[in-house]
């Protein structure tokens, strides 16, 4: 039977250097949605089931990003008296020929750190930047979403056919090989739905299911490297040097 510990040292190499650089890219791609989708909400005030939630589903009541921020997390940075005067622009549908009246206040209090190319947390140095920001924020588009779902389904689950196809060699019970091999088609299912239901449904109870699939998918796709790593190069040394210490007794024993 062929199995991990007895590959050609050749096809050892190039699944080993297959699944550690997979494993990087990995590690990668959560440290770019830290800094570009966790953190920026967390600078903002919120946590992580809301920030999937305003990401995927928007602001309650067609509330504007802007509006959101001055009413939380950034209050404490502006006097109630300019609040007053950009909360109302925004109200009156934050027009260009009105813009001139809350300018100042944006460079005054907002600039500092919304400059021009700031990029965890969105600039506000025009007045394009500020119709991004003022527009009621409805979470993303439909459009993106299936892009990004689509985009996201083809790459994981290929990813996960050589991770898995790797893995199926392995010499663990055979139950727990079918149910790590599935395991995370399954999560990407629940981790990527969970993000057109947050968006139309209910966007903080699936927002928790989105977290629960990530990991799962996570979990998986790192036990499926480990294990892997484990029995091709630690279990074949240690059956290597048995072999040889079996070697050595027999030839005492002649």
């Amino acid at each position: 039977m062929v199995s991990l510990r007895t590959l050609p040292i050749a096809f050892r190499a190039l699944f080993s250097s297959f699944l550690i650089v997979i494993g990087v890219g990995y590690l990668m791609a959560l440290s770019y949605m830290y800094l570009f989708v966790i953190e920026p909400h967390q600078q903002m005030g919120e946590g992580l089931v809301a920030g999937i939630s305003d990401e995927y589903h928007g602001l309650p009541k067609g509330q504007t990003l802007l509006e959101s921020a001055l009413m939380g997390p950034m209050a404490d940075k502006i006097s109630d008296a300019d609040r007053t005067v950009v909360l109302q622009w925004i109200h009156n549908g934050a027009k260009a020929e009105d813009y001139s009246q809350v300018e100042p206040i944006f460079a005054k209090d907002c600039i500092g750190c919304h400059m021009a190319n700031a990029q965890a947390i969105p600039p506000l140095t025009s007045f394009e930047d500020m119709q991004e920001v003022a527009a009621a924020d409805t979470g993303i588009s439909v459009t993106d979403l299936a892009e990004t779902s689509h985009i996201h389904l083809f790459g994981i689950s290929i990813i996960f056919l050589l991770t898995g196809a790797i893995f199926a060699f392995s010499e663990t019970p055979l139950w727990f090989r079918v149910f790590l091999v599935v395991v995370p088609y399954l999560a990407i299912l629940m981790d990527i739905g969970s993000w057109w239901f947050t968006k139309y449904l209910d966007p903080t109870f699936f927002a928790y299911i989105v977290i629960g699939g990530g990991a799962c998918t996570g979990l998986a796709l790192a036990a499926q490297i480990f294990i892997s790593l484990w029995e091709m190069w630690i279990d074949s040394v240690k059956a290597a040097v048995g072999a040889t210490g079996i070697s050595r007794q027999d030839d005492d024993r002649g």
